[in-house]
């Protein structure tokens, strides 16, 4: 029996796995799909948030906080994209200043420091394209963008090196009360453990309800984006909101981690928590909303359209905490934004929660607290040289648009949670992320997982299982 199953392979579950690997626990990750961060973690807005959007005294409100610091620390200590660039909320009129004002004193409250109110001619000497029917701004130094399933993956792949447990392609069925524990029946087998935490993103709600009376529920809400090429990059130097609504903080429009530009998200509530697609409506929702910001930013640039699905449990707070009525069991339930930022701090608070339950913490002498990736675009020329002396794979770029080689795609291949399919290696690598959106690199890559997994091609996926690339040979030869 295992001390502690935690259902669910997003940044909450892995940030969990992460902390728990600190200690000689026996710990098994469980995730539906084939990969770590499947779900609302490979599709958001991927924003560092400062924390002026929780209300005051809720846990929301210090997470996010919180959980900005220790991201920050996090990312320099596992070799994370991240980077410290600020947000404005913009304001258009009287109404909306005083809306800024209010988010300026609750982010006050809320402990976050460096914020303040900006007039026009500053606002526009800061972000020069944009809107000149911009009025004022709330100015947060702290915000921050990242690869959030990079995140995911570093931490996932860290506490398996310190001796975390992970079990892909294990869809949870039931969940059974035991003598000392829990049984998880899933389609990978049973496993058993003594504590279970649920944090299974949009599916916490139905996980929830194999052991405990409904509480709440999980209302799946769509966001659609744009992402725009490199050639954008540069038309704002910060992530740009617009006041928040009750339909979520907004339509934003910020640069990206891989120097690109992201645009979105609209808010609309779906039936179908598996439903990733776009609408025309949603994109041109998006796109006026995007216009108003930045008039001159070009959607034409566009590279992909995307959309995530966020877990709304329609509370004002997430639900984070041992079960009232089921002991042993935990949720990390309804983490919506600003769930990104606040996972790590929401980790160690479950992991507290868990010690004070009965599990014993005693320091694990294995524990992996710095990683370091090689990423060849980013090498000095010595240190290429270097790379391509000491693996000659260094040398062949697969991936022309981010300069990818094949020395980090084998890399990535033998990693502590490795890829399986082709999103899965550009999680890892960036190969693929570029203009071409695979359309060069794509068939290399395929050949390379294929060879190293010993499959044929065709059983081999763009990402998820089923989503199958290729039936057969069309003729001989090698790619």
């Amino acid at each position: 029996m295992d001390d502690v199953i935690i259902i669910g392979a997003g940044v909450c579950g892995c940030s969990l796995a992460y902390e728990l690997s600190r200690y000689q626990v026996k710990t098994l990750l469980l995730e539906k799909e084939n990969d770590v961060s499947e779900g609302t973690t490979k599709a958001n807005s991927a924003i560092v948030h400062a924390g002026y959007d929780p209300k005051p005294q809720t846990k929301m409100a210090s997470y996010n906080v919180e959980g900005n610091a220790i991201i920050e620390q996090l990312s320099a200590d596992l070799d994370i994209p991240y980077k410290k660039i600020g947000s404005l909320v913009v304001g258009f009129d009287e109404t909306d200043r005083k809306t800024i004002e209010k988010l300026l004193d609750q982010g006050i409250q809320n402990g976050v420091k460096g914020l303040r109110i900006i007039e026009k001619d500053e606002l526009l000497a800061m972000e020069p394209n944009l809107t000149k029917e911009a009025l004022c701004a709330l100015y947060a130094p702290s915000a921050g963008i990242i690869a959030p399933w990079e995140l995911a993956i570093a931490q996932a792949e860290c506490a398996v090196m310190g001796g975390t447990k992970i079990q892909l392609n294990a869809e949870v069925l039931s969940i059974e009360k035991i003598d000392g524990g829990f049984n998880v029946r899933t389609t990978a087998g049973d496993f058993k453990a003594r504590f279970v935490v649920n944090a299974a993103g949009v599916n916490s709600g139905t996980v929830s309800r194999m052991l405990e009376p409904e509480f709440f529920s999980i209302v799946p809400k769509s966001g659609e984006y744009y992402l725009l090429d490199t050639t954008e990059n540069g038309i704002v130097n910060m992530v740009i909101f617009p006041c928040p609504s009750d339909l979520g903080k907004g339509i934003l429009v910020s640069p990206t981690i891989h120097d690109n530009v992201i645009v979105g998200p609209d808010s609309k509530v779906v039936d179908d928590k598996d439903d990733l697609g776009c609408t025309s409506e949603g994109l041109e929702n998006v796109r006026k909303g995007a216009l108003r910001l930045v008039p001159n930013v070009n959607i034409r640039a566009s590279i992909r359209n995307f959309s995530g699905i966020r877990a709304d449990a329609q509370m004002e707070d997430f639900i984070v905490g041992q079960s009232k009525t089921v002991k042993g069991f935990f949720n990390m339930a309804g983490i919506k934004s600003p769930g990104l930022t606040s996972a790590p701090a929401i980790a160690k608070d479950i992991a507290a929660e868990l010690n004070q339950a009965g599990l014993e913490f005693k320091p694990n002498p294995n524990f992996v607290s710095k990683r370091r990736i090689k990423r060849f675009k980013h090498m000095t020329e010595a240190q290429k040289a270097q790379a391509i002396k000491e693996n000659p794979a260094y040398g062949a770029i697969v991936c022309r648009c981010q300069t990818v080689t094949e020395g980090e795609i084998l890399d990535a291949l033998n990693r502590p949670v490795p890829p399986v399919s082709l999103d899965g290696v550009k999680r890892r690598t960036v190969a693929g992320m570029g203009r071409c959106q695979g359309g060069f690199c794509g068939p290399r890559v395929h050949s390379l997982i294929a060879q190293k997994l010993k499959k044929n091609q065709k059983d081999i996926t763009l990402d998820k299982g089923g989503t199958y690339i290729v039936l057969g040979e069309t003729k001989r030869g090698k790619i």
